[in-house]
């Protein structure tokens, strides 16, 4: 090659180098004007969309489509010194030919050392516009006939929060700080990403001086309102829900939560979501409920919820899984109009806790699968069935509830719950032998604190135990139809009783009645503590059904038991001790009046002495008490009319109870008149029916117990 080409090759190389190092230029220059135009039209976007003010700090290529931004900021157009939103670094991936075809695809979102800040007052937040569409009609007066339209409200956050997820994202060192009247929250976020939908990261929230350190792991499709995640807590410590514990002053705490959202939809203002939900190691603790954590090791929920106008409800498909016991729920919260008077109260800041349940209406049917029995007691939670820890059976148990509660017509309240069993029995028993019932056994009472106060034999170990066959009739009679009229043939319970009583409890806004048979308070008694919560009810149900339903014991030996352990007085247990401690004779020599005196303060045996005022006279209410239950007793055969005739109010207390019922006083000479007292006698829980015009065979079965047509021989 000679000299001369070669020079032509060399100055024809300079002048490509110098074509392209111009047309670089050019590329540079004009790529660093489209950027800067791109992302003027993305914060003129974002300002369309929303209410806000967002800056955006300078922008540069880091390599061939990598942007970095030197920081942001987004500020509420309505509180331009409220800083929502600001980050130091942001780099997001651009597409340089959709930058040059007007179209930029912005992607790969990396955010460095960001702070979310939301607040909120009484009247206003720097942060609901996210979920607000712009262009929705104004507020308008709150309708408080029909209430919130639940379905819309929760579409709009689901919607809100979906549409502001990004594909991709990376944030690093993200704090979020919320601010209100009443709650504080404090979120660092060293790492948390996205990529392809996937979502990763760790999570140290302080909400309401609960601290939780917890791992998110899962998938997210925006486009679709799908979602799959798990939350769990890091260093194998639970992860414990902040607004229970305030709100409520319940523990509620986990270690791994699934949450699965694979549809929704919005049809005629009416919600439809479904989706799956579980919980490993769930546990809730909470005084009124037990004395100790109730957990549940696994459990879960495939749900189809509906919501709409001032309604929620999980509807047909909708399933619940304890370990392996499958339940399947149908129910619905409803809120009905309330009348004036409350309406006004909800507006003055005056309302009770009962008045604002007022127009609420609750329905629910619930059905298990036809379970082994061995599945339905490993399913029951651990904590809440202390007694029957470890209990196994035969056979197959169906539970099944229903419940419709009108909060506007409280006298229609419809209750009931009850297990159906199929070739079921009992094969081992748990911590509490069941059986012992039916043998001589060691009782311990205890007080009300839980202190114990006497242990004695139930049986003839005991020279103080009273036999069935040695408790006249008069008093079985009297105790049974005061206080359980059916406890010869019902299976434990008296659901009607029952619902009864649950209404007049709503409608006194206090416990003014119980809902024990003679069963329940025995049971109560024998295996049970006498801490009045949620879990021991519950308890104490399952074991009268179990005792009752596979006839381990019989009634008799049940009441025989019964009047053998209760209390009658101070430090006074069992049917012996209280014939002599009133009376001093034994129980077979009871008469009729004060057969009617022993199971009238049963209810309240601390305070016998209030049947009496100063001078020894009956009250008027503890004299009404023995007129009914005689004249109920006369009504179903078990006493004679001369019976009922012979019933006196003037008893004789020649026992130890003398002196604290007859006390010493200067009599009033100047008194003619008896005032009857205003202090009114408890009466039973199961007269209600009785009183209620059930028929007059209704309650005690005759046949095993026979009737007392004449007074046992006097001592």
């Amino acid at each position: 090659m000679t000299s001369a080409t070669k020079k032509k090759i060399g100055i024809g190389l300079g002048i490509l180098a110098v074509l392209l190092g111009v047309a670089l230029g050019v590329f540079l220059l004009k790529r660093q004007q489209l950027l800067d135009y791109a992302l003027q039209r993305a914060k003129a976007k974002v300002e369309r969309k929303y209410p806000v003010t967002l800056t955006l700090g300078k922008a540069r290529f880091t390599d061939l489509n990598t942007v970095g931004i030197a920081g942001m900021s987004m500020v509420p157009t309505a509180a331009p010194t409220d800083t929502l939103l600001q980050a130091r670094q942001m780099t997001v991936s651009l597409s340089v030919r959709s930058l040059f075809a007007g179209r930029p695809v912005f992607s790969n979102l990396e955010i460095n050392d960001a702070q979310l800040t939301a607040r909120k007052t009484a009247t206003t937040d720097n942060f609901s516009f996210l979920y607000k569409k712009k262009g929705a009609q104004p507020a308008t007066p709150r309708d408080t006939t029909k209430g919130v339209n639940y379905g819309l409200l929760v579409n709009q956050l689901l919607e809100g929060s979906f549409d502001n997820i990004p594909e991709e994202a990376d944030f690093r060192n993200f704090l979020v700080t919320f601010d209100s009247p009443r709650h504080r929250a404090r979120i660092t976020m060293p790492r948390l990403a996205i990529e392809d939908g996937d979502i990763s990261g760790q999570v140290t929230a302080v909400i309401d001086s609960v601290e939780n350190r917890v791992g998110v792991q899962g998938h997210v499709e925006p486009g679709d309102y799908a979602l799959n995640a798990e939350v769990f807590g890091l260093e194998r410590r639970p992860v414990v829900l902040p607004y229970v514990l305030r709100r409520y002053g319940a523990r509620v705490q986990f270690d791994t939560l699934r949450l699965s959202l694979t549809d929704k939809d919005l049809d005629d203002d009416e919600l439809t979501v479904r989706g799956t939900a579980s919980a490993a190691n769930f546990i809730v603790n909470h005084p009124k409920l037990s004395d100790r954590d109730v957990r549940f090791p696994r459990g879960g929920i495939d749900f189809v919820a509906r919501l709409g106008q001032a309604f929620a409800a999980l509807d047909k498909g909708t399933k619940v899984t304890l370990n392996r016991m499958e339940f399947f729920p149908v129910m619905s919260v409803r809120k009905l109009p309330v009348n004036q008077r409350v309406i006004g109260k909800m507006v003055n800041g005056l309302r009770s806790r009962s008045e604002a349940l007022a127009g609420l209406q609750v329905n629910a049917d619930v059905e298990s699968a036809e379970t082994p029995a061995n599945t339905f007691f490993e399913a029951l939670p651990e904590g809440m069935f202390n007694t029957l820890e470890g209990m196994q059976g035969e056979g197959t148990l169906t539970y099944r509830l229903h419940l419709a509660l009108d909060m506007n017509q409280l006298d229609s309240l419809e209750f009931n719950s009850g297990l159906t069993p199929k070739n079921f029995r009992i094969s081992r028993f748990g911590r509490e032998n069941l059986n012992k019932l039916n043998e001589d056994f060691s009782y311990t009472a205890y007080n009300d604190d839980g202190d114990s106060i006497k242990t004695f034999s139930v049986g003839p170990s005991n020279p103080k135990f009273t036999p069935y066959s040695e408790v006249p009739n008069y008093l079985k009679n009297a105790i049974m139809t005061a206080e359980d009229p059916r406890f010869m043939s019902h299976k434990g319970f008296m659901e009607k009783a029952f619902v009864k009583s649950a209404i007049q409890n709503i409608k006194e806004k206090r416990f003014a009645r119980g809902g024990s048979t003679l069963s329940m308070q025995l049971i109560k008694n024998v295996f049970l503590t006498r801490q009045k919560t949620v879990t021991r009810k519950i308890e104490e149900a399952l074991i009268v059904w179990l005792i009752e339903n596979t006839r381990l014991v019989s009634k008799e030996r049940m009441f025989e038991v019964y009047l053998n352990i209760i209390e009658w007085g101070p430090k006074v247990y069992g049917v012996n001790e209280a014939a002599r401690f009133y009376f001093d004779k034994q129980p077979s020599n009871l008469n009729l009046s004060e057969s009617l005196y022993l199971a009238s303060i049963i209810p309240r045996p601390k305070r016998f002495q209030m049947s009496f005022n100063q001078y020894g006279e009956m009250r008027s209410a503890a004299r009404y008490f023995h007129r009914l239950i005689a004249d109920l007793m006369e009504r179903k055969g078990m006493i004679s009319e001369g019976d009922r005739e012979s019933v006196t109010y003037n008893l004789s207390f020649p026992g130890r109870a003398h002196s604290s019922i007859f006390r010493a006083v200067r009599p009033d000479t100047t008194r003619t008149v008896f005032a009857p007292d205003s202090t009114q006698f408890e009466q039973p829980l199961n007269l209600i029916d009785l009183l209620g015009g059930e028929a007059p065979d209704a309650g005690v079965n005759t046949n095993a117990t026979p009737p007392a047509t004449t007074p046992p021989p006097k001592q």
